[in-house]
């Protein structure tokens, strides 16, 4: 697969299908605060209500087949935090490593530098995830602190990573 392979798009409320199935993979949902068996008609719901001004949700498809999913999202409603977005990303197992993560790390980073008046970009991890820590910091987001017993995965209390990622250019007058 190489990255003109990949499609990228912004997702459409009849994608739900695809994402429920991508979401059910154990090898996706236990690196997401997903939960086991998730349902299509919650899927299909949290689509349709997403804020397309407030957020931009896109996925990757190869040869139609839909293989991730990764977002920008509005921290909240507070006016001073309305220049941060956090982030998150799944992949499918059999797409991850194979450049399908960096193709979407460099959409959310085109419209977050370029288009979305987006100053900072903040994720959080589970600390063992290297491949995606790696990822992460191929585009600049740094370590911000390790939230310990962060979330139950496998029946285990687990840490997360804080990182973020700040604009390198932010925009100015011209």
């Amino acid at each position: 697969m190489t990255q003109s392979d990949i499609q990228i798009r912004r997702v459409r409320p009849q994608d739900a299908a695809a994402i429920t199935q991508l979401m059910g993979d154990p090898e996706v949902f236990g690196n997401l605060l997903q939960l086991p068996y998730p349902s299509e008609a919650s899927w299909s719901q949290r689509l349709a209500q997403a804020p397309a001004d407030q957020s931009l949700q896109l996925v990757a498809e190869l040869q139609g087949q839909l293989i991730a999913s990764a977002g920008l999202h509005g921290i909240g409603l507070h006016v001073r935090r309305r220049h941060a977005m956090g982030l998150g990303m799944c992949v499918a197992a059999e797409a991850q490593g194979q450049g399908v993560g960096s193709a979407l790390m460099q959409a959310l980073i085109d419209y977050a530098d370029q288009w979305g008046h987006v100053l900072r970009i903040e994720l959080t991890v589970f600390a063992d995830n290297t491949r995606a820590i790696a990822l992460y910091e191929r585009f600049g987001f740094e370590h911000e602190g390790r939230q310990r017993g962060y979330a139950l995965r496998h029946g285990v209390y687990s840490d997360v990573l804080a990182m973020a990622r700040l604009h390198p250019n932010p925009p100015r007058w011209s």
